[in-house]
C-alpha cells in the first residue's frame, strides 16, 4: 500500500472534493446522499467576538425542524426564481446529456487480467461495480460483467447506499479474492464496511463487517486486518477531529470486540491510520501513520508483527511512497538537515528521497538518505507511483504535466521522461507493482480525456480510450498569464475565451479559485463548463494562487494560518488584472469556489464586493471562530490556525466572512450552495451567512441539497440540476442579452 498525501486526504476526508465540486467533472463519481448519523455531534453555544451570543446557532442543528423548515423555504424560493428563467430548462437538458452519456472513459483498477470499474448513468443511478478483461477493455465496446448492482442492493436492504470504494486482498488462488466494500448510507464520509467475495459475487456470510464510522482498514493476510474505527460506537476512541485514534489487529471468525490493541494516539491528533507494505519476500510489514496535525506525520512500523512500534527516522512533514528495491521512498514537505558521521546533509522541501530500509530507528543505522529528484521553484511533484521495476513520478512544471520513469542501476537513480502529450494535465490513474500495465490520463481545457496504457517492461505507450469533444472549441483559445500580487509575487492563471474577443470589459467571465491544503488547480476538460458556459460566449479563468500545490510545499506554506491574506491578495490581483486589461468588468465578472474555496468566496464577498457581480459559495467554511467545533473542523487548525490561540484568533476574527458581514455594504447577490448530509464541512456555515443576508434584507440565493454529501450532489441527475442552477444564476448576473 502506498502511503501518500492523497491517501491521507481521502482517509482523513478533509476538503478533498473541492476542485470537483466547483468544476463539475464527468469523470468523477457524483458523491453522496445520506442520512445523518444519530451520533451527530451536539453543537454547543459559544460567544461571538462581541458580548452577544450568536443568534443563529439554531441553524447549526443539522436536522432540527426549525432549521430544515428555513432551508426548505429558501430552496423553494431559489428554485422558483432560477427555474423560471427560460435558459434553465435548456441548460439542465444539456447538463443531463453530458453527465448521463455513455461516452465516458470507464476508469478502473487492474487485478489479475481484469479491469474493475464503477459506473453510473441514468439507468444505474447508484451505480454498478463491474469488470471486463483487459483484452475486452481495449475494444470500443467492452463486455462487462456485473459484480454488484448498488441500486438493487439499496432497494433490497432499504438503504440509500452510495459506493465508497473497495480494498481487496489478493491471495494466491483467484477463488480467494476478497474485498472490503465501503458503503455510505447517503454519501457521508462515515461508511459501513462489509467483506465481499469476488468469485461468488456475494457478501461473505459472517465475514469481516464494521458498523458505520470513519474507519480505515488494511489487510495483513487473508485472516487478519488492521482496523481503525470508532471502537464501541461511543466516540471515546475518536480524536477531537472525529477520526479514529486507536488501531487494533482483528482476526477472522472472532468478534470485533476481541480485536487486540495495537496502537493508540492522542485525543488531539487528527487521526491514526493503519497500513501494510509488502516486503520483497511477499509478507506484509504492518504500520500506522499518526497525523498530529493535518500536515504532519509520525510513521511507525511493527517489524515483528507484534505491538512494539518503531518510529521511522523521517521528518514530520513527509509522505511515504513505499518500499522499492530495498529502499524506503518518500517525499519531504520541509527543508531537512541530516547529521551523520560528523557531516550535515541538507535536503530541500518538495524533494523525492530514498533511504535504505532496515527498520532501524536511527539514520546512522539505516543508512543516509539520497536525492532521487529535487524540483526547482516552478515545479512540484504531484505524485509518485510504484510499478513493476519502476517508480513513476508525475511532475507539474509551471502547471503543465510531465511523467518520468525512475529506475535504479548500480546504486544510481535514472530518470526518463515518458513520451506523452504536453501542455495539459497528466495523471497516473492506476499503477501497481504487481501489475504489468499502468494507466495514464491526459486532459486539457480544450482537449478531452485520453486514457493510455504504459508498459514498464518495454516502454510501450498505447491510447486505449479517447473521449469525443462535448462542446465546440474551434473558436476558443487558452492563454496562460501571470500578474503580480500585492507583495510582488508572480501569480499564474489560465484564461479560456473566444478568439478575437473585444477587450471592452463586456465579456462575461467566471473565475475559479481554491488556494489551500496544497491542492493544485490544473488544466482539466469539463463538458459541463464548456457546454453551459464557454460555448455560449463566457470566459473561464483558473487562478493558481498560493495555498495550493502548483509550485510545491512552499507555495502552500506561504499562506498558512496568519499569513493567509496573501492567498486572498493573489485572487484579488488576478481579478484586477482581468478588469485592468478590459477582458471583463465588475458588472460581468463572477467567481466560484467550494469548501476551502467556499471560504475564499466568502472572503472575496466581504473584502472586495466591488470587484464581482456574481459569487457562487459552495459547501463553504464561513464562521471561522467556530469551524474547529463543527464536524471535521478540528483537523484544519494546521491550515487556518486555532480560535483558541489568541494571536490566531485575532487574525481569524479579522478574516472570518461571517464576522465581517456589514449591513451597510452593498454586496453582490451571492448564491450559497450546500448539503444537509455533508459530514465534513458543516452546512451551518452557509445557513448562518445566508441568514445574515436575509435578516438585513439583502438579496441572496440559497440551495441546500438535503440528500447530498460534501460534493452537494447525490447522483448524476442532481449534479446536472446543480450545474444548471449555477449557470442560470451566472447567466442572469453576467451575460447581456446579446450573449444569451
Amino acid at each position: 500500500m502506498v502511503i501518500t498525501r492523497s491517501m491521507l486526504l481521502a482517509t482523513v476526508a478533509v476538503l478533498g472534493l473541492n476542485a470537483c465540486l466547483s468544476q463539475p467533472s464527468e469523470k468523477s463519481s457524483p458523491a453522496n446522499t445520506p442520512e445523518i448519523s444519530s451520533t451527530e455531534p451536539k453543537v454547543q453555544a459559544t460567544e461571538t467576538p462581541g458580548s452577544e451570543q450568536d443568534p443563529y446557532l439554531w441553524l447549526e442543528e443539522v436536522e432540527g425542524e426549525k432549521a430544515l423548515n428555513w432551508v426548505r423555504n429558501q430552496n423553494q424560493r431559489t428554485l422558483a426564481e432560477l427555474q423560471a428563467n427560460p435558459v434553465y430548462a435548456d441548460l439542465e437538458a444539456k447538463a443531463l446529456e453530458v453527465v448521463n452519456s455513455s461516452e465516458r472513459i470507464p476508469y478502473g483498477t487492474i487485478r489479475d487480467g481484469y479491469l474493475y470499474n464503477f459506473w453510473q448513468d441514468e439507468t444505474h443511478v447508484r451505480g454498478l461495480w463491474r469488470r471486463t478483461t483487459l483484452a475486452s477493455y481495449a475494444t470500443e465496446v467492452p463486455e462487462w460483467e456485473t459484480i454488484l448492482d448498488f441500486d438493487k442492493l439499496a432497494k433490497s436492504e432499504d438503504k440509500n447506499w452510495v459506493y465508497k470504494g473497495a480494498n481487496c486482498y489478493t491471495a494466491q488462488a483467484k477463488a480467494d479474492y476478497k474485498c472490503l466494500v465501503s458503503l455510505s448510507n447517503g454519501g457521508k464520509d462515515a461508511v459501513v464496511i462489509r467483506e465481499f467475495d469476488l468469485a461468488t459475487k456475494r457478501f461473505v456470510t459472517d465475514g469481516f463487517t464494521l458498523p458505520e464510522a470513519k474507519s480505515s482498514v488494511a489487510w495483513v493476510d487473508y485472516n487478519t486486518l488492521l482496523v481503525a474505527t470508532d471502537w464501541g460506537g461511543d466516540g471515546t476512541t475518536l480524536t477531537e477531529s472525529g477520526y479514529p485514534s486507536t488501531v487494533k489487529r482483528w482476526q477472522r471468525d472472532t468478534p470485533l470486540s476481541d480485536a487486540t490493541l495495537m496502537f493508540s494516539g492522542k485525543k488531539t491528533d487528527v487521526g491514526v491510520f493503519p497500513y501494510t507494505q509488502e516486503r520483497d519476500n511477499g509478507t506484509r510489514l504492518e504500520g500506522v501513520v499518526v497525523a498530529p496535525t493535518f500536515f504532519t506525520r509520525e510513521n511507525y512500523i511493527f517489524p515483528q508483527g507484534g505491538n512494539d512500534a518503531v518510529r521511522l527516522p523521517l521528518p514530520e512533514k513527509s509522505d511515504i511512497v513505499g518500499l522499492f528495491e530495498g529502499q524506503l521512498i518518500f517525499t519531504i514537505k520541509q527543508d531537512w538537515t541530516v547529521e551523520a558521521g560528523g557531516t550535515a546533509t541538507h535536503f530541500s522541501t518538495g524533494s523525492l528521497l530514498a533511504m535504505p530500509f532496515t527498520g532501524k530507528p536511527d539514520i546512522t543505522e539505516s543508512g543516509m538518505p539520497e536525492v532521487i529528484f529535487e524540483p526547482n521553484d516552478r515545479q512540484a511533484i504531484e505524485g509518485v507511483s510504484m510499478t513493476k521495476g519502476q517508480l513513476l513520478m508525475t511532475l507539474s512544471d509551471n502547471v503543465v504535466g510531465k511523467v518520468f520513469a525512475i529506475t535504479r542501476a548500480n546504486s544510481d537513480w535514472q530518470l526518463e521522461q515518458l513520451d506523452l502529450p504536453f501542455n495539459g494535465t497528466l495523471s497516473v490513474s492506476f499503477a501497481d507493482k504487481d501489475e504489468a500495465t499502468v494507466l495514464i490520463n491526459y486532459e486539457g481545457f480544450l482537449t478531452p480525456d485520453s486514457l493510455m496504457s504504459y508498459s514498464p517492461q518495454n516502454g510501450e505507450i498505447k491510447t486505449l480510450k479517447r473521449l469525443p469533444g462535448w462542446f465546440n472549441d474551434d473558436d476558443l483559445v487558452v492563454e496562460q498569464k501571470e500578474t503580480k500580487s500585492k507583495d510582488g509575487t508572480l501569480i499564474p492563471f489560465f484564461v479560456i475565451h473566444k478568439k478575437g474577443i473585444k477587450h471592452d470589459g463586456k465579456t462575461p467571465t467566471l473565475m475559479y479559485g481554491y488556494g489551500g491544503f496544497q491542492i493544485s488547480m490544473r488544466p482539466n476538460y469539463s463538458g459541463l463548463r464548456g457546454k453551459l458556459w464557454l460555448e455560449r460566449g463566457g470566459a473561464f479563468v483558473l487562478a493558481n494562487i498560493r495555498g495550493g500545490g502548483e509550485f510545491g510545499p512552499k507555495w502552500h506554506q506561504a499562506g498558512l494560518k496568519t499569513n493567509r491574506q496573501v492567498i486572498y491578495d493573489d485572487f484579488i490581483a488576478v481579478g484586477e488584472w482581468l478588469i485592468d486589461h478590459k477582458l471583463t468588468s465588475p458588472q460581468h465578472l463572477g467567481i466560484q469556489g467550494g469548501s476551502n474555496g467556499g471560504l475564499l468566496m466568502g472572503v472575496m464577498l466581504t473584502q472586495r464586493p466591488d470587484l464581482w457581480n456574481a459569487v457562487i459559495v459552495q459547501v463553504p467554511l464561513l464562521d471561522m471562530l467556530r469551524f474547529h467545533l463543527l464536524l471535521a473542523g478540528a483537523s484544519w487548525v494546521g491550515e487556518y490556525g486555532s480560535p483558541d490561540v489568541p494571536e490566531e484568533r485575532a487574525w481569524l476574527e479579522k478574516m472570518s466572512p461571517y464576522h465581517n458581514f456589514d449591513a451597510d455594504v452593498d454586496y453582490p447577490e451571492p448564491f450559497f450552495v450546500t448539503s444537509t448530509k455533508d459530514d465534513r464541512v458543516h452546512p451551518g456555515h452557509a445557513r448562518k451567512m445566508a441568514k445574515l443576508f436575509e435578516a438585513t434584507g439583502k438579496p441572496f440565493l440559497y440551495y441546500e441539497n438535503i440528500d447530498g454529501g460534501h460534493s452537494a450532489a447525490a447522483n448524476q441527475q442532481e449534479s446536472a440540476k446543480r450545474a444548471a442552477l449555477e449557470f442560470t444564476y451566472l447567466t442572469e448576473k453576467l451575460m447581456t442579452k446579446s450573449t444569451h
